[in-house]
């Protein structure tokens, strides 16, 4: 049977639609799954966090089934999506949060309305501040594309092609990859780019092949952190040119210096782990938050 170009597309996005149907199945078998912990433990206090787009449509109303099942099991909750760079995480980062109290232990001043039933949910930590990129990375020394540091663990940077190297030693801090079509080099534009945006009549897919701000936090931090070519990963120091480092990625996540990701020698699984993580720091805030949620004369 001959498959034509234009069913390739189609099955191609039948796949990639299958593939997220079956995203959407587990993340909703997750959430029921806690709703069942709940239920038999019955903790004082629940943390869920998420995409920011967790209450779309077309998640099937995972997040408010979740919510409502709390409410049945006795808690209080509330639900807002968050930015971490009010954490003082140094990442431009929106999540879903969803916390619970239990009903007989929550603090009346914790309420969102006269009603009592729905929690406050802070968006920002009133003792942090704005924290960019050079703050947060710039004390670690230089590393070369492909070079992993001997002393520091998890600063490693993906190697390059000697286009990309030319490619990211033209582009400035902070900067659209429109500086491609014009580098000393000549014209570094990709074809595919170049096509779309001729199409459109506008550039797309800017952040790619360029270079963080070094004065505001970073982008969000995905699985292809170590990537140029997927998003605003390069180092933004001009004399370092290459994508962030592991380390560099990791904290940015807000992970410490010192947190070890294993296994060390690999990229990839490394960079799974720490673009899929919550924010520690913003985990600790909500943990905090949730603690003194609690009225301690109410706790047996």
């Amino acid at each position: 049977m001959k498959i034509w170009p234009g069913d390739r597309t189609r099955l191609s996005r039948k796949k990639l639609s299958e593939k997220r149907r079956l995203g959407r199945e587990k993340d909703r078998s997750l959430l029921t799954e806690a709703a069942e912990y709940v239920d038999r433990y019955k903790p004082e206090m629940v943390l869920s966090e998420n995409v920011a787009g967790i209450k779309d449509a077309k998640y099937g109303g995972i997040w408010e089934d979740f919510r409502v099942r709390l409410n049945q099991l006795g808690y209080v909750t509330g639900s807002k999506v968050v930015c971490t760079s009010n954490f003082g995480i140094p990442q431009f980062r929106k999540r879903s949060i969803l916390i619970a109290v239990r009903r007989d232990l929550v603090r009346e001043e914790r309420f969102a309305d006269l009603m009592g039933t729905e929690l406050l949910v802070p968006d920002s930590d009133p003792n942090e501040t704005l924290v960019s990129v050079s703050r947060a990375i710039g004390h670690l020394p230089p590393v070369a594309a492909g070079e992993v540091h001997p002393e520091i663990p998890n600063h490693k940077a993906r190697s390059l092609s000697e286009l990309n190297l030319m490619r990211l030693s033209s582009a400035k801090p902070g900067e659209s990859n429109a500086y491609m079509a014009n580098t000393q080099y000549g014209d570094l534009t990709l074809d595919c780019h170049r096509k779309v945006n001729e199409r459109l009549n506008d550039r797309c897919f800017s952040d790619v092949y360029t270079r963080m701000h070094p004065d505001r936090p970073s982008p969000t931090i995905t699985t292809k952190c170590h990537s140029i070519s997927n998003g605003r990963f390069g180092h933004f120091d001009t004399n370092q040119v290459r994508g962030i480092s592991l380390r560099e990625a990791a904290i940015l996540q807000s992970f410490p210096d010192e947190y070890i990701f294993y296994p060390t020698e690999q990229i990839e699984p490394v960079a799974r782990m720490i673009g899929n993580a919550v924010p520690p720091k913003l985990a600790r805030y909500f943990a905090g938050y949730l603690v003194n949620s609690i009225e301690p004369s109410r706790v047996r």
